[in-house]
């Protein structure tokens, strides 16, 4: 395979705990949030700093083991196992959103098990996106905003609220542009995931002004690749991402709960509530929100079809049951819309397989 030579030096990320030291240095906050979809601006708002918290990979997951099935996922096994050894200690409070079973059952072990030193603030996410849904959300973000004032002993005026919110909805709208633009930038698979995976934990004006870099870089004609759809929860391990560079493809749109499944529209209500909710549930269709697998489907195939990919690539965590439940329907539909598709299953914990690469590579070739 040949090298890419029109790679460009990536912009420097400074490390998450030189973050967190600075904002608390300014009087603020630091929030570790749990997977999937939560308001940054309403966190934003009170001057707390989110930072996301995808398992981490590559944890001593067997402290999670005395509360935690053996089943259940490596993001939730580890994020726990994490806690428990001071990893988060950096954080001031814990948002636990319910995107799965998994992650509900984490914030009950959290709240009448664990009993963290931080306080543990639950987010519950209607499955219904139809009006009641948005409704059922608005109200959500009430009760996360009284919580949030208890927490911080102050509370942001609507208008103040109302400003982070279209502070926020600027850096999702910058945050599309970049994956619409990914065919041109002069950046690697893994490097475009290392980018835009910083908005999981960046202040706002960092992640602005680091898109707006990114969107400055000069379009290049890369050397022609395999195009494919990556879909999944989150590209841990990152190294498949290396991978897929190195077997001459590359992803030229996503379907990641991480990523394009957060490319948020700005909300229309002029209730900061409504709003929040509206964005939060005009994203993509999301096993993690009960969207229709038909949904799903029509996404992906509509993505292939606009991108020109030639496969859709699963790249999905052990025993995560959202994800699982769709994934024979959508590989069936696929199928029969004449797109080809593979499953990689991974654990956080685990490198990259021989066996995971070389199916890969197999699929690669069948598809080229």
């Amino acid at each position: 395979m040949q090298p890419d030579v029109n790679v460009a030096p990536l912009p420097s990320i400074p490390r998450r705990r030189d973050l967190a030291r600075a904002h608390h240095e300014r009087g603020g906050l630091v929030a570790a949030v749990l997977p999937i979809h939560y308001p940054r601006a309403l966190l934003r708002a009170f001057g707390i700093l989110p930072m996301e918290v995808w398992g981490p990979p590559n944890v001593d997951a067997a402290r999670a083991a005395s509360r935690l099935q053996p089943y259940v996922c490596s993001i939730v096994r580890n994020a726990l196992s994490f806690l428990e050894s001071g990893g988060l200690q950096i954080a001031d409070l814990l948002i636990v959103p319910h995107a799965c079973d998994s992650l509900q059952g984490l914030g009950s072990v959290l709240l009448d098990f664990v009993h963290p030193a931080q306080p543990v603030l639950p987010l519950y996410l209607p499955r219904n996106p139809a009006p009641e849904g948005t409704a059922f959300l608005a109200d959500e973000f009430r009760a996360l905003h009284q919580r949030l004032a208890e927490v911080t002993q102050r509370t942001p005026s609507e208008s103040e609220l109302m400003q982070a919110i279209l502070d926020e909805e600027v850096a999702d709208d910058l945050l599309r542009r970049v994956h619409e633009q990914r065919p041109t930038l002069p950046l690697t698979t893994f490097d475009f995931y290392h980018l835009v995976r910083a908005r999981e934990f960046l202040p706002l004006d960092s992640f602005v002004s680091l898109a707006r870099a990114i969107l400055a870089m000069p379009a290049v004609k890369s050397p022609p690749k395999i195009p494919i759809v990556l879909s999944g929860i989150v590209p841990e391990p990152m190294d498949m991402l290396r991978a897929v560079d190195e077997l001459g493809a590359s992803v030229i749109a996503d379907d990641l709960a991480c990523c394009g499944r957060r490319l948020y529209p700005a909300g229309r209500s002029r209730d900061p509530f409504m709003r929040l909710a509206e964005s939060l549930l005009g994203g993509s269709p999301d096993s993690t929100r009960g969207s229709p697998i038909q949904d799903r489907l029509d996404h992906l195939l509509g993505l292939a079809h606009s991108t020109g990919s030639r496969g859709v690539v699963f790249h999905d965590v052990k025993f995560c049951e959202p994800e699982l439940f769709d994934l024979p329907v959508l590989r069936r539909g696929l199928r029969d819309a004449g797109l080809p598709s593979i499953t990689v299953e991974v654990d956080l914990n685990d490198a990259v397989s021989h066996q995971a690469r070389t199916r890969l590579e197999a699929f690669l070739e069948m598809i080229a």
